[in-house]
């Protein structure tokens, strides 16, 4: 799943919406949400991923991130919730893992 531009209150129901979809459409595969095209997340958008994740482990899934900015990463960290996302840099090693 590909995201691209800002993560915030104004589209984070639209991307908290498809994955959720791609959760369930995954029936316990992985999930990879390619965020090298976001510039910007909010709170609401870090919300949105923590919803993705409660969901992939409840389906019996793995979700990863992979692509993070500078700026998403420093969000993630801030809000203590990186530690949670299995974090790839790019799609092949989260493919293979």
């Amino acid at each position: 799943m590909d995201v691209a531009g800002d993560i915030n209150l104004y589209n984070s129901p639209q991307v908290r919406s498809a994955l959720l979809k791609a959760v369930s459409d995954a029936q316990g595969a992985q999930v990879i949400v390619n965020l090298h095209a976001v510039r910007y997340i909010d709170s609401s958008g870090v919300a949105s991923l923590i919803e993705g994740l409660k969901a992939s482990r409840e389906a019996g899934s793995r979700l990863t991130l992979v692509g993070l900015s500078r700026m998403v990463r420093e969000v993630l960290e801030l809000t203590r919730v990186l530690k949670l996302f299995d974090v790839q840099e790019n799609e092949e090693p989260a493919q293979s893992a």
